[in-house]
């Protein structure tokens, strides 16, 4: 009896007080019944589990443990909804039509409550191509943002790369309009909208010669503060030019250069050879001003528009002394559009400039600017710049018309 004791009375205090070994053995076992856990927790969470409340309650190693999972849709939202363009051949909804695809996102965010795959949003925004699928698209982005923020708690918008799709989507489809309302930053569709976005529209602008357009879209750009870019001149120059709105290059061509946008050589090539078409001397010299600014050198285009400059101001030396610097320095690759450049000042220039002046005006004026190109030409050979050229006669008897 006092043996059995003693033994009773030591199985307790090693009960309170085990020893370190067997401390560690406890400490293997739960880290392998851990590890048998983590190998099994996804399988047992969502095969097995039963689902109360949103969550899964998932039985461990057939005793009465059990813990509480979250449902696929809310551990794996960000993946489901990232604003990247999925791969290629992961997408199930290929062959499928807009209708279809739209019908499964809105089954999926509205009745079923779960997050729809990625691959559906960006293969709906492919399929587009009329403007019945541009309404359905517009129609299923609010609900989708709705479900992004009451759901999966994800307050941020969509990213600019799909707004970015989402406006080429518009303007292939022919729905501009639509396309206009993905620039407002602050919008129903959780688009953000970036100096991308307007680009893809007023290259649609430039395509089409609609200006109008284009004067729409700046509108959009500043009402929103979205920040010009150099491609963006290139874009609004080209499609001034090509439709004769001086006044909308001079005025847009000012806000640049207020803004600090640093303008590239192909949009001061375009805007000083409007100006030096239209004869407006006193713009031209101040958009030389903030070339110059910027740039060390001319191109052929600027050099030129320079060289026009000077002629409208009677000065044909100084025409020929630009002129004899750009045969200078550029390449011998580049010396044959000197050539083209200037036989263009000395036949076809003269035709533009003249259709700009006034009817009292332009008889004296042909007379004049006909005198400096001759001159023009005998300060070239004089300098050394021998080429082959032929300026445009204007006869009295038959005026230009505009």
């Amino acid at each position: 009896m006092q043996a059995i004791g003693l033994l009773t009375r030591r199985s307790a205090r090693v009960s309170r007080n085990p020893p370190p070994s067997l401390l560690n053995l406890v400490s293997m076992d739960s880290c392998c019944e851990f590890s048998s856990l983590r190998r099994g927790f996804h399988s047992a969470a969502f095969s097995s589990g039963n689902v109360h409340g949103g969550f899964s309650n998932v039985e461990l190693f057939n005793r009465n443990d059990k813990i509480q999972i979250p449902p696929l849709s809310m551990m794996t939202s960000s993946r489901l909804f990232s604003s990247e363009a999925p791969g290629s051949g992961s997408d199930s909804a290929a062959d499928e039509t807009v209708n279809e695809i739209y019908d499964k996102i809105l089954d999926s965010v509205v009745k079923r409550r779960t997050a729809p795959p990625n691959a559906w949003l960006w293969s709906l925004i492919a399929k587009c191509s009329t403007t019945e699928d541009i309404k359905l698209l517009f129609e299923i982005l609010p609900k989708l943002r709705a479900f992004r923020l009451s759901h999966l708690r994800i307050p941020n918008d969509f990213n600019s790369a799909l707004c970015r799709a989402v406006t080429k989507a518009c303007v292939h489809a022919g729905a501009v309009d639509f396309g206009m309302k993905a620039l407002w930053k602050h919008n129903l569709y959780g688009l953000t909208p970036d100096i991308g976005c307007a680009h893809q529209i007023l290259l649609h602008a430039k395509q089409h010669n609609d200006a109008k357009l284009m004067v729409k879209v700046i509108k959009v750009l500043m009402k929103n503060f979205i920040p010009l870019q150099p491609g963006t001149a290139d874009i609004i120059f080209s499609i001034c030019s090509n439709t004769d709105r001086w006044d909308l290059i001079s005025k847009n061509g000012k806000r640049f250069v207020k803004s600090g946008v640093s303008l590239r050589q192909t949009s001061f090539d375009m805007w000083m050879e409007f100006a030096a078409k239209k004869g407006d001397v006193e713009a031209l010299w101040k958009i030389e001003n903030w070339r110059s600014q910027t740039m060390k050198k001319h191109s052929v285009s600027t050099g030129f528009s320079c060289a026009k400059g000077f002629l409208l101001e009677h000065k044909p030396e100084s025409a020929a002394a630009i002129i004899q610097v750009l045969y200078q320095t550029v390449s011998d690759l580049k010396r044959p559009s000197i050539t083209v450049e200037l036989q263009k000042l000395v036949s076809e220039w003269p035709l533009d400039v003249i259709k700009h002046q006034n009817d009292d005006n332009r008889k004296a004026f042909s007379a004049a600017l006909q005198a400096d190109i001759s001159e023009l030409i005998s300060a070239l050979q004089s300098l050394g710049v021998r080429e082959n050229v032929t300026p445009v006669q204007f006869s009295e008897n038959e005026p230009i018309s505009s």
